[in-house]
């Protein structure tokens, strides 16, 4: 076998050895950091995917040793190789800064301000780029862009006015399904992810399209406004699955199970597995496992990405250990003396009713006492 070739390139004044053919994308994620570009529609797992939503675009200031001409332009890191002795600037250009600020701008122009009930809040990539990348303001005067919510099946809903078409979702569909359902309709700002005569998505492994979607655009039905994920506890957990490698990480409250995604890396893409496979997950174990008897639970989940989630603090010393009691801690291990016990007498708070089984949103009727 003969070697690889491996090609020096220098990003925001870190060099590194990366084998012929990498992006630069790929070369600054082995860097890591500040030195990453964001990537909004690029998925490494998809074949395919990258160039559209332009946030990944770096400055090209040596092309190669041979020829050390500039790039004109500002190039996708996600579609672009790197040459030997490329040297690039991400955070260390102006230019970029500049041009990525005004993406996010353009990104936000139609995307509706509906962070306080959206599910994706506290986890969305949109989030973390306007917040590290965007502007204070906005410049648009002109009425957004609408399109209505509709369901896609059983357990997904489409909220295409929040979608920023990345196409993600059709990747994921065309990869994983025998015969793809949706897909892009119409053209300019007309152009949306839709399904003929609103058609079902029914394919077993179609759920994935809700973990790849970088904003809250394609939602989990069983998951919709039942929690925040910061008040969640995310664990690894398995279970012996004949359709997928059925590892996935089951975001707790409790006792109870909210939520089953598959099991995501530090740039927020499902990992993969011993074997180089990507560990998608079934539609079984993503929406009808909600049980922690369902899974046998390795342990609490690392957030390596910067995420509310991480601030929880819940790894360490709480591990996979309830915090004891305060009370009964000081005061000599005495536990407290029950004066009232409130839920003999309210129709409210009752233990007995699981909020994450509760099929859509909590109303005040499914706490009504039923009576013969």
């Amino acid at each position: 076998m003969s070697e690889q070739t491996l090609f020096k390139v220098t990003i925001d004044n870190i060099t590194i050895e990366v084998p012929a053919g990498t992006t630069i994308l790929n070369a600054a994620r082995k860097i890591g950091g500040d030195v990453t570009p964001p990537a909004m529609c690029y998925y490494s797992k998809l074949q395919g995917s990258g160039g559209k939503c332009r946030t990944c675009l770096v400055e090209v200031s040596k092309g190669s040793e041979k020829d050390p001409r500039p790039m004109p332009k500002l190039v996708a890191s996600c579609r672009t190789n790197v040459m030997d002795g490329m040297e690039v600037k991400n955070i260390t250009s102006d230019k970029v800064l500049d041009a990525r600020a005004s993406i996010v701008e353009f990104l936000l122009i139609n995307h509706p301000l509906d962070c306080p009930i959206c599910d994706q809040a506290g986890e969305c990539h949109l989030q973390d780029l306007s917040y590290e990348h965007g502007k204070e303001g906005t410049r648009y005067e002109f009425q957004r862009r609408t399109f209505q919510k509709h369901d896609l099946g059983p357990y997904i809903q489409l909220h295409m006015t929040r979608c920023i078409l990345c196409y993600r979702c059709v990747y994921v569909a065309d990869q994983l399904t025998e015969k793809r359902e949706h897909g892009i309709l119409d053209r300019g700002d007309h152009a949306e992810i839709a399904t003929q005569i609103q058609k079902s998505l029914e394919h077993d492994f179609i759920g994935n399209v809700i973990d790849v979607c970088p904003v809250g655009a394609l939602t989990d039905k069983t998951f919709r406004f039942k929690n925040r994920v910061w008040f969640l506890k995310p664990m690894d957990a398995h279970r012996d699955c004949p359709t997928c490698s059925g590892k996935v990480t089951l975001w707790n409250r409790g006792d109870e199970v909210f939520r089953v995604t598959a099991r995501k890396d530090e740039w927020g893409e499902v990992e993969s597995l011993e074997d180089g496979s990507t560990a998608w997950i079934c539609n079984t174990c993503r929406f009808e496992k909600k049980k922690t008897s369902d899974w046998v639970i390795e342990g609490p989940r690392a957030i390596s990405r910067h995420s509310v989630i991480s601030q929880g603090h819940y790894q360490g010393k709480i591990g996979m250990h309830k915090p004891r009691e305060t009370f009964t801690a000081v005061h000599g291990g005495r536990d407290p003396k029950l004066l009232m016990d409130i839920h003999s007498v309210s129709e409210v708070n009752r233990p007995s009713i699981d909020l994450s089984l509760i099929e859509g949103p909590a109303h005040s009727t499914d706490f009504n006492l039923k009576k013969d």
